[in-house]
């Protein structure tokens, strides 16, 4: 039995969770991955938009030597936050139910300052099932829950990855970046340093507006010369063993390709706000719940990062959903 029990151990979780410490509640967040889960997926070499000071959590400085901190540091730093504030961390627990119940203490077990409201049902990746009676859950699921599927044929062959960590397999191979955005062209430049023929295709007439600004004149640069090609305004109409079927302004064609990345983003993962009935904006994907409280209709249950943003994931950053958990330990606390 715990006051408060977070759903998601990313920056914005851990920052809940050390919210309700710092506020004398106890805590335990819950991860079907491992700590920082969503950071640990980008690519190798990934430097962040933000900077360090702006990625901190929970008053604890992230100092790094250069301006903007890359995957490495912060995987380091979240981890370091973690230990300072001895966060009981479940990694490679899966949170697969939610039920609204009064559970009262057993004999000889202590009690949390507020009464519990919740059952918070977990698997381990052993198969153990383990039950959780919490007064608050913080849903943080961040934004890698599900991936924007293409929804062609040949999108479950083997070949076909949702997301990037690292071009070195990509050497010599025949590649297709699916996307416009930073991940894709990320993922586009490091295949190509790594010695592959790559290929972007992105339905836009040019990248997007977003790409950062000291890695647009690369990518341009590249595309310019022909290291990288682009295809624009042209989209995947199905995968196959060892190409790549597009259609675009010069009609329907076929690109070598025996790794394809669709970089097209991902969804929020709501299925536990489903499950217990919180209602989703049919258009914006968004919770119902108050900007200012965090807090959705069902009592108890809150929001933190991302998911709060419902599809537009771009509203919602680690530097501005740091700050949900103070919202919602205030919340709690009134």
């Amino acid at each position: 039995m715990v006051d408060v029990v977070v759903v998601g151990a990313g920056p914005c979780g851990l920052a809940a969770a050390i919210a309700a410490r710092r506020a004398g509640m106890s805590a335990v967040v819950f991860d079907r991955g491992c700590i920082v889960n969503g950071l640990s997926s980008y690519p190798t070499y990934m430097t962040f938009f933000s900077t360090a000071e702006r990625l901190s959590i929970g008053g604890v400085p992230f100092i790094v030597a250069t301006e903007k901190p890359t995957r490495r540091d912060a995987l380091a730093y979240y981890r370091g936050v973690a230990d300072l504030y001895d966060i009981d961390v479940r990694q490679f627990e899966t949170v697969e139910a939610l039920r609204a119940v009064r559970v009262d203490p057993k004999p000889g077990q202590a009690e949390p300052k507020r009464g519990a409201r919740w059952l918070v049902r977990s698997q381990t990746r052993g198969g153990g099932v383990h039950e959780t009676a919490a007064h608050a859950v913080v849903i943080a699921t961040g934004y890698f829950g599900r991936p924007n599927r293409l929804g062609v044929p040949g999108e479950s062959l083997p070949h076909v990855r949702h997301g990037y960590v690292e071009g070195h397999s990509a050497w010599r191979e025949p590649v297709v970046v699916v996307g416009g955005a930073n991940s894709a062209v990320d993922a586009a430049l490091d295949m190509y340093r790594a010695g592959a023929k790559v290929t972007i295709v992105h339905n836009g007439e040019a990248l997007g507006a977003n790409v950062k600004p000291w890695v647009r004149p690369d990518i341009e640069a590249r595309i310019r010369e022909g290291a990288i090609a682009a295809r624009f305004q042209t989209r995947v109409v199905a995968i196959e063993t060892d190409t790549v079927v597009v259609e675009g302004p010069e009609g329907t064609s076929r690109i070598p390709a025996t790794q394809v990345y669709t970089m097209t983003g991902f969804l929020p993962e709501i299925g536990l706000l489903e499950q217990i009935g919180v209602p989703i904006e049919g258009e914006t994907g968004i919770p119902r719940h108050d900007p200012l409280t965090m807090a959705t209709p069902a009592a108890g249950i809150y929001l933190a990062g991302v998911i709060a943003s419902g599809n537009e994931a771009n509203r919602i950053f680690i530097e501005n959903g740091r700050d949900h958990g103070d919202a919602i330990v205030a919340h709690v606390l009134r």
